[in-house]
């Protein structure tokens, strides 16, 4: 588990991107570090790490087409006529309701735990 996360609300300020169909949530923590994630809808999501979890929770929902997660950066591609309404909520309670699971991570990533 993330020390000290489980149960903590991420506080979201969600921006109107350009375009009717871009929403952009601003986070109060890192998700990525500096690394870029992208995800699509159809796209088989195999990781456990956070920004795994919520891109898998926000193409769950009725009208998100792509999600781009860099640092604490979540900028989300609706499809045309979604309205995008709720997925500030999902972004915000992403750690009251994940169990992220370190060891799980370093075996997607093909790396072997150390034994204790």
């Amino acid at each position: 588990m993330v020390p000290g996360a489980v149960g903590q609300p991420i506080t979201v300020t969600e921006k109107r991107g350009t375009g009717s169909d871009v929403v952009r949530f601003d986070l109060n923590r890192s998700l990525t570090g500096m690394g870029h994630e992208r995800y699509r809808a159809g796209q088989e999501i195999l990781g456990n790490r956070p920004p795994d979890e919520l891109a898998r929770r926000l193409l769950a929902t009725d009208g998100v087409e792509a999600v781009h997660i860099y640092s604490n950066v979540v900028t989300v591609h609706l499809t045309p006529g979604a309205t995008g309404a709720g997925l500030g909520e999902i972004v915000h309670e992403l750690f009251v309701h994940y169990d992220h699971d370190e060891q799980a991570d370093q075996q997607a990533e093909g790396v072997t735990p150390a034994a204790d």
